[in-house]
């Protein structure tokens, strides 16, 4: 017995080692830690229990009889972070580069479909060269199997990638396929296909970084949701997020111990929008305003910046943000807003976060360019998203919510639990000049002195329909509010809501316009 037991303190030793300790110290000279040194960084001292630490591959061509590593490049198990059970798994690049094998897919396969059993949280490390070569079609079909369970948890169980070095070819649809992508700057790349390939293919030059470096899929692509500077950073972003969200879709978010007078006023508000309705002014101070002081985690922050998303807290309770930003765009819709409201309205919705929506945008953007590259359908993924949502929704109309748009950004129609509006509101199907040049033309055209006309019939129009007691009037406003009244308004709101029941009617699935 005492020499078995020596044999497997051996194993587990050389499994720790993962490819030797010259590959460890590569790994160290890249600014990057070891598999086994992140997960130790990110979860709970103590609590990792691992699986699969002895699995090796089965291969023999091409040399691979003779490197066969414990745990083939990928340390998988479970864990806690700040107390709470988690799915993680870290690639190893030490070994064979992190390459994509079958038996790396079989181990993550496997705490997924526990983690999608026990209803708790998957955090990916990823730091591969791809798929293994010498596996051949083997590890194509193994990321064929990663990626079932990447759908299988989608909605169920929250999944968070963090993307710590490179991440080429097929293997980049696994993290696409998840709630949250960070990526490391300097280190964490994402691309179909490397520089070397486009160059041959496209004469393109371009480098790793500009290709597919965090800043390009922060800003550019949105395909990533946060950079971090670092990796320690990174794990900080892990754990913030974790923090806002339930551990699967049957749960509610966890409150924290409120610590903001739910009834705070801010005079601020009273006197932020400025009275000139083409002057733009800073959403994120109406958020940092209403909802717990220093609560507000914004994500896709680089991307489409005329919308605002992320996580606060109300009160304590986790809630999920929906702006329109004046200060890009004058808040307007395009196609890259309208995915990145939707992909987050859904998430929302899938993880039972209330949506509170801030509304200040004139339109959907107009031009040939949009409408070519599909802005009708783009945008109707926004109404499909508020439409399908069963959570409780509360929308503020802060300033201008034209046509469409109006009724795309949680109208009452998008069945909108409450819709509220500040005394600086402006319904209506379009702008005052757009309208009187349409309704008054023969007018204008007819008039002694058009100018005098056109200033005459902009401030009736005005009056009569560019406010919010018309909309209140019909039912389609419940109540026009004082901005400083904001957060006792949404606190109020959220508590008789927190009990809502809602359903959709029973299909397999609806057809979003994607």
């Amino acid at each position: 017995m005492k020499d078995k037991l020596q044999e497997l303190r051996e194993m587990r030793a050389k499994a720790k080692l993962g490819g030797g300790q010259s590959r460890i110290d590569d790994q160290h000279a890249r600014g990057k830690l070891t598999a086994r040194e992140r997960i130790d960084a990110l979860v709970d001292s103590g609590t990792f229990q691992e699986l699969g630490r002895l699995a090796t591959h089965n291969f023999s061509d091409f040399g691979m009889a003779e490197k066969r590593f414990p745990g083939d490049g990928v340390v998988t198990g479970f864990a806690k972070i700040d107390g709470r059970r988690v799915a993680v798994y870290a690639q190893d690049f030490t070994i064979l580069g992190g390459s994509f094998s079958e038996v790396q897919s079989q181990k993550v396969c496997k705490i997924m479909e526990l983690a999608m059993e026990s209803g708790i949280p998957v955090v990916g490390l990823l730091d591969s060269g791809g798929a293994r070569i010498q596996e051949g079609v083997r590890s194509l079909a193994a990321y064929g199997e990663l990626f079932v369970r990447n759908v299988m948890a989608s909605g169920v169980v929250p999944q968070i990638s963090v993307q710590m070095g490179p991440c080429a070819g097929g293997a980049v649809y696994s993290p696409a396929l998840t709630d949250f992508i960070i990526m490391v700057r300097k280190t964490g790349y994402m691309f179909i296909t490397g520089p070397d390939v486009i160059k041959a293919v496209t004469g393109e030059q371009v480098d790793f970084d500009t290709l597919g470096g965090a800043v390009a899929h922060n800003t550019l692509s949105g395909v990533a949701h946060f950079a971090a500077d670092d990796e320690v950073a990174a794990f900080r972003l892990v754990k913030e997020i974790l923090s806002y969200l339930p551990q699967n879709n049957s749960e509610d978010p966890p409150r924290v111990q409120a610590y903001d007078d739910p009834g705070r006023r801010d005079d601020m508000l009273d006197r932020l929008v400025p009275e000139d309705s083409s002057q733009p002014y800073d959403m994120r101070q109406i958020i940092a305003s209403v909802f717990d002081r220093g609560s507000f985690l914004e994500t896709h922050a680089h991307y489409a910046r005329n919308a605002l998303v992320g996580l606060a807290r109300l009160d304590g309770y986790p809630v999920g943000v929906v702006a329109n930003q004046p200060m890009f765009l004058a808040g307007v819709l395009d196609i890259d807003s309208s995915d990145k409201i939707a992909r987050w309205v859904r998430f929302c919705d899938a993880f039972n976060l209330p949506i509170i929506t801030f509304v200040d945008t004139p339109g959907y953007m107009p031009g040939i360019a949009q409408e070519h590259g599909g802005i009708i359908r783009h945008g109707a993924k926004v109404i499909y998203a508020y439409c399908e949502a069963t959570v409780p929704k509360v929308s503020v109309v802060i300033r201008k919510a034209m046509g469409g748009a109006y009724i795309a950004m949680s109208s009452k129609q998008m069945r909108t639990d409450l819709a509220y509006a500040w005394p600086t509101a402006e319904i209506a199907v379009m702008g005052p000049e757009g309208a009187i040049n349409i309704l008054y033309r023969e007018e204008l055209k007819r008039a002694e002195d058009p100018n005098g006309l056109r200033k005459q019939l902009l401030q009736e129009y005005v009056d009569r329909f560019h406010n919010p007691y018309a909309a209140a009037d019909m039912g389609q406003i419940d109540e026009v509010i004082e901005p400083s009244f904001t957060r006792l308004r949404l606190v109020n709101a959220l508590e008789i809501l927190r009990s809502k029941v809602a359903s959709n009617p029973p299909k397999k699935h609806g057809l979003m316009p994607v």
